[in-house]
């Protein structure tokens, strides 16, 4: 079964046509607008977090540097698993 809608009908007028394109690209450049708006808040936002927290860590006192390094390691229990079976694909 093949769903299709039937396709709109375009005005013939031709000040309808030009008025409908021109209203399409207000809508596209609001769009546009806005979306710089918005990234660009996210970006000074963003800026500011990081320079906050930048800020407050060089203001906490910092521990003494160590001496010996030690690896971390987790530790844990394996198990083999042997399969006898190969999954069905």
């Amino acid at each position: 079964m093949r769903f299709s809608l039937p396709l709109p009908r375009r005005s013939r007028h031709p000040l309808i046509r030009a008025l409908s394109l021109v209203i399409g690209l207000v809508v596209v450049g609001v769009l546009m607008v806005f979306g710089l708006m918005v990234a660009g808040v996210l970006l000074v936002g963003g800026g500011l977090v990081f320079a906050l927290r930048q800020w407050s860590r060089s203001r906490t006192a910092r521990p003494a540097a160590r001496t010996t390094h030690k690896p971390e390691v987790i530790e844990g229990e394996f198990v083999v698993l042997h399969q006898t079976r190969h999954a069905a694909r």
